[in-house]
């Protein structure tokens, strides 16, 4: 077996270990029309699930449609998403990203991206200001779309790293492509959102970015950094060699 294929075969490994332990299918978290969603996932950024969601029922509360959202003033927009990160940089960023798709689409929809497979659909999100491979990935799967892309947060880039499903110091940007690339390309939306959603959780539940519980861990036999911090030895072989 040649080094890819072993480590799509570890990969699965990994996946099955830890759907087994976070209790796959997991039930999806949101249900919201693709444009929708590109807006709470740019809130999102830098930013906890309860402050971003709360920035999100606000701007929602305030205003009636996303028409409104991009045409009113900016300094409404600010204080609507007032409870997430650096409100005075998202709420430009979110109407520039709502003229641009009125622009191109004549309307405030992103329901035709439904039509597209799926790279080309990322690769026209992507296209907007301020949007890359996480927001673009989950557009595409958390929305109603329900769409096989693999958005990669910190926590699940994290326990990839450390479990050598990517090489030593690829970024989150980059890792969207490779970790994607380990999956079955047959994979429907359910099986890559459990994917993403057990190793984020593994992230944060075990694998913590400080202390991480490898004692408890249940990849721990599968963890070439969890076995080097229980066991110091000589450095455990590198699946990218």
């Amino acid at each position: 077996m040649n080094k890819p294929d072993a480590l799509r075969e570890f990969a699965l490994l990994v996946h099955e270990r830890l759907c087994a332990a976070y209790g796959c299918p997991i039930p999806y978290f949101h249900d919201l029309d693709p444009l929708s969603e590109l807006v709470s996932s740019m809130l999102s950024h830098r930013t906890t699930n309860r402050s971003s969601g709360q920035a999100f029922r606000e701007l929602r509360r305030r205003f009636v449609t996303w028409d409104a959202v991009r045409d009113a003033p900016t300094e409404q927009v600010q204080e609507a998403i007032a409870p997430c990160t650096w409100p005075e940089q998202k709420a430009p960023r979110i109407q520039q990203v709502l003229r641009d798709v009125t622009a191109r689409r004549g309307e405030l929809s992103l329901d035709f991206l439904a039509q597209m497979p799926v790279p080309e659909a990322r690769a026209w999100l992507e296209s907007l200001t301020g949007v890359g491979p996480k927001t673009s990935a989950a557009v595409l799967l958390f929305s109603r779309l329900r769409m096989p892309a693999l958005p990669v947060d910190s926590h699940h880039h994290r326990v990839a790293a450390r479990l050598g499903l990517l090489p030593h110091g690829v970024p989150v940007g980059p890792a969207h492509r490779l970790l994607e690339a380990l999956l079955p390309p047959e994979w429907d939306a359910q099986q890559v959102y459990d994917h993403h959603e057990a190793l984020m959780l593994h992230g944060q539940k075990c694998c913590f970015f400080r202390n991480p519980a490898c004692a408890r861990c249940p990849v721990l036999d599968l963890c070439p950094t969890g076995q080097a911090r229980l066991n110091p030895s000589p450095a455990p072989p590198d699946l990218f060699g």
